[in-house]
């Protein structure tokens, strides 16, 4: 006869990197709920005794960090504060067998695609009517929605298909289902997210299907906010911005990462585009919506970057003039095409050439803030945090892009939308009061 254990066991999961990793830290905590193991999301109580790292291994800083993460649990464990520890995600994908013999603590690692071994694990059965069913670690009011794993491109910098595999699209059926699951747990906006959002349906449906996707996502009733991050360049389908014209609840917001504007960077980064087709496609998107927010990310210090190639990205971002932009150092990843490369720059060097472009970019921003001044915009709030709310615009995504600054005289709640007009303009952030 099986014995009752004095107390039951209670998972901390702690997760690094991307939205990508923390849907999957989201998918693992349903099942793990769904068969009666408590969960929580790193939990600062301590009153776990098992711990599951999702580690992130896409550049070098996050490697250190899910490493350094790693170690801390190892060490409470090592005190008798845990049980167990467990490490699942893109690092343990990559370096599996070197973090076994290099960490040998850890009581098993995982890959990303490894979800039903870790509940095996866990004495836990895998409950595939459970697809689409997740605890949320983000507020009720939003959510990320994966609508693909992996990626087919071979950019010369980028190990995530090492990491991830190939591109693999979720049926629109079954990401229907989760929007309107989401939506019947108070979730107002999604935001799409994938490796590559472009590629989608090329798999399933041997074409490009993201625009249908979203008319069917626009269907949903009570889905407020339907927000696109990470769409390639190249062979762009402008049929997603018809979309995003035609249906008032997808925002007029794009997340397209460039990496860099010069023809011979791009070359070496094989990125399977040009400084002047990017020009085009972008002058494209705004002659089809004049007022679509567009966000890029950009690489400093590509091996081959010249100082020439530097002041090109800087003119290319004030004739261009992005609403947001975010930048990234090089880091030299073993098994990409680049690590054969010479990768001559120190580390200071490539932060330098970083700051020089955000300088760049800090002005634009600036400028484009002080255009909103005296101006009314839609905002959904967020938090309140010192005294004062926070929100975003459809203009705005999370953490990655300003917040508002919400004066009210009347209480609000996350979650609701309301009308600001905009007093106050600052570099990253602008300020207003609520009307109406």
């Amino acid at each position: 006869m099986k014995t009752k254990t004095l107390y039951r066991d209670k998972v901390n999961i702690i997760t690094l990197g991307c939205s990508k990793n923390m849907v999957d830290s989201e998918v693992l905590s349903g099942q793990l709920a769904a068969n009666e193991i408590e969960v929580v999301h790193e939990s600062k109580k301590k009153d776990h005794n098992i711990v599951i790292v999702n580690t992130c291994g896409f550049i070098e800083k996050a490697k250190e960090e899910s490493i350094n993460t790693i170690l801390q649990q190892v060490e409470l464990k090592r005190r008798g504060r845990l049980d167990k520890v467990y490490v699942t995600g893109c690092l343990s994908e990559r370096y599996k067998q070197n973090l076994e013999t290099e960490i040998p603590e850890v009581d098993a690692y995982f890959g990303t695609m490894e979800l039903p071994l870790i509940l095996k694990t866990l004495e836990a059965d895998y409950k595939a009517e459970l697809i689409g069913e997740r605890l949320l670690s983000t507020p009720k009011h939003y959510a990320y929605l994966k609508i693909s794993e992996g990626c087919n491109r071979t950019c010369a910098f980028c190990a995530i298909p090492l990491m991830r595999g190939q591109h693999v699209s979720k049926p629109i059926d079954a990401l229907v289902e989760e929007a309107k699951k989401l939506v019947d747990r108070g979730v107002k906006e999604v935001m799409l997210i994938a490796q590559e959002l472009t590629y989608y349906g090329l798999d399933i449906y041997k074409k490009r299907e993201l625009p249908r996707l979203l008319h069917a996502l626009a269907d949903v009733k009570g889905l407020e906010w339907i927000r696109l991050h990470y769409a390639y360049p190249s062979k762009f389908p402008i049929e997603i911005i018809d979309a995003m014209k035609e249906r008032e609840n997808i925002c007029n917001y794009l997340d397209m990462p460039l990496q860099h504007a010069a023809n011979n960077v791009l070359q070496l980064m094989k990125r399977q585009i040009t400084r002047e087709e990017m020009e085009d496609l972008i002058g494209d998107i705004r002659l089809r919506i004049p007022g679509i927010c567009l966000r890029t990310t950009l690489i400093a210090g590509f091996p081959g970057e010249t100082r020439d190639d530097v002041e090109e990205l800087k003119l290319f971002l004030q004739k261009m003039r992005f609403d947001r932009v975010g930048t990234f150092t090089y880091s030299h990843e073993e098994g990409t095409s680049a690590y054969d490369m010479p990768d001559s720059l120190t580390a200071e060097e490539k932060e330098e050439r970083a700051q020089e472009i955000m300088e760049v970019q800090q002005e634009i921003s600036l400028e484009k803030n002080q255009e909103k001044v005296g101006k009314i915009f839609k905002t959904i709030v967020d938090k309140k945090e010192a005294g004062r709310y926070l929100g975003r615009t459809e203009f705005d995504s999370v953490e990655v892009d300003n917040e508002v600054i919400i004066n009210s005289d009347k209480k609000l709640s996350p979650g609701d939308f309301v009308q600001v007009k905009i007093t106050r303009a600052y570099d990253y952030d602008i300020e207003g009061e609520v009307v109406g």
